[in-house]
């Protein structure tokens, strides 16, 4: 069952263009704020007295609050217009990223990393509601994956500006920068995310029984395990083309780059194919995720490898598009929360990624390993999706 949109609550092109660019602009902000820490893990390292898998702990703190943020913000604002949620999460994480950029040290940084990390999810579940409600809907993962593209132009254009500025004028400076970008989403989404007054009310209950479901626990999953691969290798990627690729640290933000426009192709390639393919489009991605996992360790020893291949890496982020809709779908009674929920399962990822990856270089295995302990998380994405596609509504 998919969420109906009556003719009423369909937007004019001209303005749905406009709501989505409004909460683009804050999927811009939270992309930047939590992807700079990675391009700037040698000069937090370096600043704090830290070793780099050290800063990956600060990664994790935020993933970590974006699982606890993503269910619990959206059940508490059940209650709430979906704008006004929309525009208090963005004022916490504009509040989380300044405090950021003020820490002291390392116990501090990885306290403010886990408060700036509680709004993402619940931020982009709501947003994703809000962008699929208002659409036909043959256009629905179009739509959020619209809203998405903020986040990849974050990786292509956010991250590295982030990072170039941290490396010029201090690493708190990019955090600084981050705030602001929020601030500024809070006037976009004020002025142009209509203001439903007649928006149907989540209960908070009803949106829990619909987690009883198997298939909600397989997609998440599927994200949760399938995607941490990505954020495996693109965590370390810093230290990689210092290390492995013997680069400037000049040449990171190019790194950064290429990764970002992975993940605009990657983002507009997941909502065409699962408007076209369905659930099965998710299968295809995670193969081809394996792929890319697979040719890293062999492409990360030279510069245009290493460019070629995380613009590759970057290309999972298709992935994001289908599982938000698939849970929107088969969760239907309960769309904040699922589309909620998908965030934090990417954001166990992104905790898991950095985790298996840390121990793997603190274990000697090399930088490159990453790609290895990647593919491997994708394949077990790949099974469980194998097994969902097995089960009772698995279509």
């Amino acid at each position: 069952m998919t969420i109906q949109q009556t003719p009423g609550h369909v937007l004019p092109a001209r303005s749905a263009a406009k709501m989505e660019a409004a909460m683009a602009v804050g999927a811009f902000a939270i992309g930047t704020g939590e992807f700079a820490i990675m391009g700037l893990m040698p000069d937090i390292a370096q600043n704090l007295g830290l070793s780099e898998p050290q800063v990956g702990h600060a990664i994790s703190a935020y993933a970590l609050g974006v699982m606890v943020g993503a269910p619990l913000l959206a059940i508490l604002g059940a209650k709430l217009l979906r704008k006004h949620m929309l525009l208090l999460l963005m004022g916490l994480y504009a509040l989380g990223n300044l405090a950021t950029a003020f820490t002291p040290t390392f116990g501090s940084l990885v306290a403010f990393r886990f408060i700036s990390g509680l709004p993402h999810g619940a931020y982009f579940g709501i947003a994703a509601v809000v962008a699929s409600s208002m659409v036909p809907n043959d256009k629905r993962a179009g739509a959020v994956a619209r809203v998405m593209m903020g986040l990849t132009l974050a990786m292509l254009l956010g991250n590295p500006i982030a990072t170039f500025l941290g490396q010029h004028l201090g690493w708190r400076s990019a955090f600084a920068l981050v705030s602001a970008i929020a601030l500024c989403t809070l006037f976009l989404v004020w002025q142009f995310v209509p203001d439903r007054r007649d928006e149907p009310r989540s209960d908070p209950r009803k949106e829990l029984r619909a987690f009883t479901k198997p298939q909600v626990w397989m997609a998440l999953s599927i994200g949760a395990i399938g995607f941490a691969g990505m954020f495996c290798v693109f965590s370390y990627l810093a230290p990689t083309m210092l290390e492995v690729t013997k680069v400037s640290p000049q040449w990171i933000p190019f790194g950064l780059a290429a990764f970002g426009v992975g993940g605009i192709i990657g983002n507009i390639a997941g909502g065409k194919l699962f408007d076209r393919m369905q659930f099965r489009a998710v299968g295809l991605i995670l193969v081809w995720s394996i792929a890319v996992l697979l040719f890293f360790p062999f492409a990360a020893s030279s510069l245009w490898g290493v460019l070629l291949s995380m613009g590759l890496v970057g290309t999972m982020v298709a992935l994001a598009a289908p599982l938000q809709i698939r849970l929107m779908d088969i969760a239907h009674e309960a769309p904040s929360l699922a589309a909620a929920s998908n965030h934090a399962a990417f954001n166990l990822a992104n905790a898991l990624g950095p985790w298996f990856g840390g121990m793997a270089i603190t274990a000697e295995y090399g930088w490159t390993s990453t790609g290895y302990i990647g593919a491997a998380t994708a394949l077990v994405g790949l099974g469980i999706y194998l097994i969902a596609r097995r089960m009772k509504g698995g279509h």
